[in-house]
């Protein structure tokens, strides 16, 4: 029953093996590409995977186009893939959106795995779940699994470029995160990241407000890393919460 767990994001595609649809379970293989070459993946690192998926699941924000060239690929195994589109409910989260197909599937996916983390840990909580990748999302779901809204914001690299086409000047090397920035580099860089940090924190009161207890906030992405530092309440870096949703989905699909 072995399963292939895909998340096709604006930039790269990750992907990781398990030997079964159990959340909580470890990957015997996993890796992640760039777009730019997605088309070797049946030649590379997909070929040689032992044993082969008996089953496929992903969720992508990328492009239809970008989707068929992963297709492609997957013909290496005679397997349809499946892909996640957000509904009204599932896995235990009701979907709050105002039209509930419109949410990004990778959002619906990682709110999913954030709630599974946290019945798994015996703790019903309120969770604002944090993605920090192209762009940044940050999503409040209360105690009972109900996904109440969320910000999307552009990313650290989308600030810089936006900043760099609107002003003349500021074209300057990446600088570094300080309290009080003396150079335009230092500046830049630390605007964009207090920037998130901030819609962070804002969203963890509005929460904490919301449900009457402080939330539980799990930050995911390719550039987690990068924010985490600047925020000033409890939070966990989590970087398989999007597998996390996928293994809760598909072990509920049966």
């Amino acid at each position: 029953m072995t399963l292939l767990a895909i998340d096709i994001g604006n930039t790269r595609l990750k992907w990781a093996l398990y030997p079964s649809p159990v959340p909580g379970s470890e990957p015997v293989a996993h890796g992640a590409r760039f777009l730019e070459t997605i088309d070797q993946l049946g030649e590379t690192e997909w070929a040689g995977l032992a044993p082969p998926p008996r089953h496929v699941l992903g969720c992508c924000v990328a492009s239809d186009s970008v989707r068929h060239r992963v297709e492609e690929q997957l013909e290496l195994w005679d397997v349809a893939p499946r892909w996640v589109v957000p509904g009204a409910a599932e896995a235990g989260v009701t979907n709050g959106y105002d039209h509930p197909m419109r949410l990004g599937s990778d959002r619906w996916v990682a709110l999913i795995g954030a709630r599974a983390r946290v019945l798994a840990a015996g703790a019903r909580r309120p969770v604002l779940v944090v993605m920090a990748g192209t762009a940044v999302t940050v999503d409040a779901l209360d105690a009972d699994g109900r996904f109440l809204g969320g910000l999307i914001l552009p990313g650290h690299g989308i600030m810089l470029r936006a900043l760099e086409a609107g002003t003349a000047g500021l074209r300057v090397p990446t600088g570094e995160v300080r309290e009080f920035p003396t150079n335009t580099s230092d500046a830049l860089t630390s605007g964009g990241n207090f920037a998130i940090a901030g819609a962070i924190e804002r969203m963890h009161r509005h929460l904490q407000q919301r449900c009457g207890e402080p939330p539980l906030c799990v930050v995911t992405g390719g550039a987690g890393w990068k924010v985490v530092p600047a925020l000033t309440i409890d939070h966990e870096l989590i970087d398989t919460l999007i597998f996390d949703g996928l293994l809760t989905i598909a072990a509920q699909r049966g």
